[in-house]
């Protein structure tokens, strides 16, 4: 299999220059090459364009034919914008530093062209809404749900600004799934050297204290430095409070938690986390 890279989803939004910066830094600090993706989504607007059925039988073809020009200029300008989009991406890499840096572009739905290229991604960067998203504070894009209920490789969700992190707060819950995201940071040049907040909310148990500290001796070689809080209250307001108390630049937690529906949804604290968070989220399996 060729070297993985970092993938990362470019649109009209206006979170499409954060995507770039954030996937820059991730090539760079991961030292592997970055590809932006664009995705032509065609079925939305099949759905709007298509009135040939409400054409009455008197009238002319030419209509008909009119119409089929009107898709096929409007499919022709979508492709020359996105291949704009793609080249403006690469050329803001480029002044972030990275070297050749390449582009796709691909027709069909998101999720499921991400599917297909998840063997060669190994981190994908993607806004928390697209262009055609609501644009309410709160409002979790429906693509982004779906993208990331159908992958498994890390994904990073970006707010409309980004910049790299110094600091990180570490959602930890001590189950299998969270001991298996400390392996993988540990793992990772991705957080070389930066100040890492390990986090625990709820009534820390004996043995929950000492996964805490097992996780903090596996971060400590990696991380500046790796401090361990424990608090009280419920896991979105508590985190969103420690963020905005401790400076934190970026929230690194898991896909899903304890519940036995896990493998049908979200897990619904990681869901609000990404829909109120002002800060990038770093979603780990």
């Amino acid at each position: 299999m060729s070297e993985r890279h970092v993938t990362a989803c470019i649109d009209g939004s206006a979170y499409a220059q954060s995507v770039c910066d954030a996937a820059a830094w991730a090539s760079l600090r991961l030292d592997i090459g970055l590809t932006f993706l664009h995705v032509i989504d065609k079925t939305g607007r099949a759905a709007e364009s298509d009135v040939s059925g409400q054409i009455g039988l008197g009238s002319r073809e030419h209509l008909l034919q009119e119409l089929a020009q009107l898709d096929e200029q409007r499919a022709r300008i979508e492709r020359e914008q996105g291949r704009l989009m793609l080249d403006a991406a690469c050329e803001r890499a480029a002044a972030d530093g990275v070297a050749n840096a390449m582009s796709r572009q691909r027709h069909g739905e998101l999720a499921e062209t991400l599917v297909e290229m998840e063997p060669s991604t190994r981190l994908l960067v993607l806004g928390k809404r697209g262009e055609t998203a609501d644009t309410a504070h709160e409002h979790l894009g429906s693509n982004l749900e779906r993208v990331i209920r159908s992958l498994h490789c890390p994904i990073l969700i970006t707010p409309p600004n980004f910049k790299a992190p110094e600091r990180i707060v570490v959602s930890f819950d001590g189950s299998r799934t969270a001991r298996a995201m400390i392996e993988r940071i540990a793992n990772s040049p991705l957080f070389k050297g930066i100040e890492c907040h390990l986090v625990f909310v709820g009534d820390a148990s004996a043995d929950c204290r000492k996964k805490l500290d097992d996780a903090k001796a596996a971060l400590d070689g990696v991380c500046a430095s790796v401090t361990i809080a424990i608090l009280e209250g419920e896991v979105e307001t508590s985190l969103r409070a420690y963020k905005q108390s401790h400076d934190i630049d970026m929230l690194v937690m898991g896909a899903y938690g304890h519940s036995r529906i896990r493998h049908l949804l979200v897990g619904s604290t990681t869901t609000e986390m990404i829909r109120r968070a002002s800060m990038p989220v770093l979603i780990l399996r």
